[in-house]
This record gives structure tokens, sequence and C-alpha cells, in this order.
């Protein structure tokens, strides 16, 4: 079955851009958090490169997943005989860095931020491709899809590159790494009509389970279920149709304080 033309420009789109990230940087990976989108992201990058990987999969591990996503997790990586790289701020966990003793700002910067920055040291990555889009909060509308990142690690959201159209600064001389985000211009909407029509699995916590399902998934303790009927992907289709209250309203990373996601992000966060 042929994808609908606007899901087929989408995706003509994102495969562009991760064949140019691939081309610019051979120390490369794709970030996989479990959820939709980075999971959708790596299913269009197995299309781009017919089916075989040239680069891992790193999943940064803050130990408080949901255990249906470590399930998940092993089961996508045997069927799609991923190189997957999994990597925890062991230090902090072992000081007991975590959400119930420590502000959302500093357990996301210990085991989310510094865990990134210690997994790009030890794997000597020069640019990693994430699975955000600029609809899912307002910081995140400020990126670039080829966004620098300097040698603190630090994001500059006041000084970012130009892109005119299909072209993107691929590299910068004083970037400490480099982030690629090839579904920048999708919405949350096209990101399941595109996981009905290529028939992506997900993990089950998106569906319906006893009168509730997770719109946005991470962390068990920061997520919040809301009420839902929706057990098929048609039926959350048309729940997000009807949604009054944003994506990510259950998520505590953008209900602590309105700027932490901003502080967050201009720290390294994802």
């Amino acid at each position: 079955m042929s994808l609908p033309a606007k899901l087929r420009e989408l995706e003509n789109t994102t495969i562009y851009i991760l064949r140019e990230a691939y081309r610019k940087h051979r120390k490369l990976a794709l970030l996989w958090s479990m959820g939709k989108d980075s999971t959708t992201l790596l299913w269009m990058a197995r299309k781009a490169f017919f089916g075989h990987l040239h680069f891992p999969v790193l999943h940064i591990d803050t130990s408080y997943k949901f255990p249906q996503m470590y399930e998940y997790r092993q089961q996508m990586t045997a069927e799609w005989k991923l190189n997957l790289i999994v990597h925890r701020n062991e230090d902090a966990l072992a000081r007991g860095m975590g959400p119930h003793a420590y502000t959302t700002l500093e357990c996301c910067t210990a085991l989310k931020t510094l865990a990134l920055k210690q997994a790009i040291e030890r794997h000597g990555f020069e640019a990693l491709l994430l699975g955000i889009r600029r609809d899912e909060h307002g910081i995140r509308a400020k990126e670039r899809v080829f966004s620098p990142r300097d040698e603190t690690f630090r994001w500059n959201y006041l000084d970012q590159p130009p892109e005119l159209w299909d072209l993107y600064q691929a590299r910068s001389s004083d970037m400490q790494h480099l982030r690629i985000h090839p579904l920048l211009h999708w919405r949350e909407i096209d990101i399941w009509e595109y996981v009905r029509a290529e028939k992506i699995p997900l993990p089950d916590l998106y569906f319906a389970n006893s009168g509730h399902r997770f719109r946005s998934i991470g962390c068990q303790t920061c997520c919040k279920s809301l009420e839902s009927r929706a057990v098929t992907v048609d039926d959350v289709i048309a729940e997000i149709q009807q949604a009054k209250e944003g994506e990510r309203a259950g998520r505590a990373q953008d209900k602590e304080d309105e700027a932490t996601m901003q502080k967050l992000r201009a720290l390294g966060y994802m």
C-alpha cells in the first residue's frame, strides 16, 4: 500500500536528512527512547539504508523507564538486528539520584544530559540523530535540523544557523557535536498516521488498558496517564483530533516550571 502524498513528502524529507547526516558524519548514532517519535525515526532510518543501519542506536537509560519499554527494547533490538548501545550514569545512580529525591531539572540533567555526554565521550560520536518535533514543545520550535552544541555541551538557542529551503549547515568548526533532527517538520498527528500506514510496532503503553493510556512516554515516575478508550491506532488518531490538552501535558518536565524545558535543553537535554 502506497503512502498518501502528504506522508510521502514528509518521509522523503526525513530520508534526505538521514542520508545527508550519514554522508557528512560517519561517527553517528541515533538516539532511541522507545517512544513513538524516535521509533518512527528509526523505522525511516532502516528504510533510508535499505534495512541495514550503518551506525549504532543509543539508548540513554535512567533506570526508571516502564517495564514494558525494556521488554519492547529487547524485542525490537532482536527483530531489527540493531547495534544497540545502552548507557547509564552509574555514578549518579549510585549516589541515589532519582525523581523522588531531586527536582526534575536535577534528575534529568544527571541521568539524561550528563549520561548522554558520557556516552558521546566514550564512543566518540560527532553527530546524533534525534526524533524531536517542533510542534511538541515551544522551546523545540526554536531548533534547527542541524543544530550544533558547543564544547561545554550547551545549546545556544539565541544563535542558531540559518536554514533556507533544503540547504543545511551540516558542519560547524567550533562545535563539540551536532544534533540532527529529521522529524522537526512532522506533527503528532502525522506520526500516528504514518505509524498506521506503515504498521510500525509501538509499546502497548500508547493504547488504552483499564481505561487509561499514555500520550507521551518516558520515565515511569514522570509520566501521567490519561483517561482513554483508544485501543487501536485509529482510535488514538481520533482521540488526538479531539484533544484540548497538549501532547506533553502528562510529563513532569513541562509541569514543574514553565522554563524547565528551556533550561534543560540549554544544558544539552534531548
